[in-house]
């Protein structure tokens, strides 16, 4: 199957997956910052539209959204790839079961991004209602990750 890794770099790796979630929670946070202000910009008076254009928000959101989606798929499946190297399979739990969703989650929002850009109000709103379901579902995740980290930190050495 797998060539043994060496015992230090099988342990850290554990780490890789939720040092980049708790990144990722941010930057999608941020990400949300920028979806507001996208929204106060186009819904603002003409005059005060013209000093939020200024900060290109729905621009920087779409990238920031791009970053995030890349990231959690590469997340999600780094966190799979390396619990399954480490221990030779998955863990059905509904960590990982809520972290699949969320995926689903997000590829769905980001595919709304056509409509939106057409204009579509009912595509906006469907984008926001997943991607907050989304954010939920990450604090959660953030709170049950810790919990297994806490598990690897206080398993008996093999």
């Amino acid at each position: 199957m797998f060539a043994a890794l060496p015992a230090s770099i099988a342990f850290a790796l554990n780490f890789a997956h939720p040092l980049l979630m708790w990144v990722l929670l941010g930057l999608a946070g941020y990400a949300m910052v920028l979806g507001i202000k996208a929204k106060k910009t186009r819904t603002a008076s003409a005059e005060d539209r013209k000093e939020l254009i200024k900060g290109q928000f729905a621009k920087r959101h779409f990238q920031f959204g791009s970053i995030v989606l890349a990231l959690m798929v590469l997340g999600c499946v780094g966190g799979m790839a390396v619990t399954y190297i480490n221990n030779g399979k998955l863990f059905v739990s509904p960590h990982l079961l809520v972290g699949l969703g969320m995926l689903s989650l997000i590829a769905l929002a980001a595919s709304l991004s056509p409509l939106m850009q057409a204009g579509n109000l009912i595509a906006r709103k469907v984008h926001v209602g997943l991607n907050m379901t989304l954010m939920t579902l990450f604090l959660w995740q953030a709170v049950s990750g810790m919990q297994i980290v806490n598990k690897i930190l206080t398993a008996p050495a093999t």
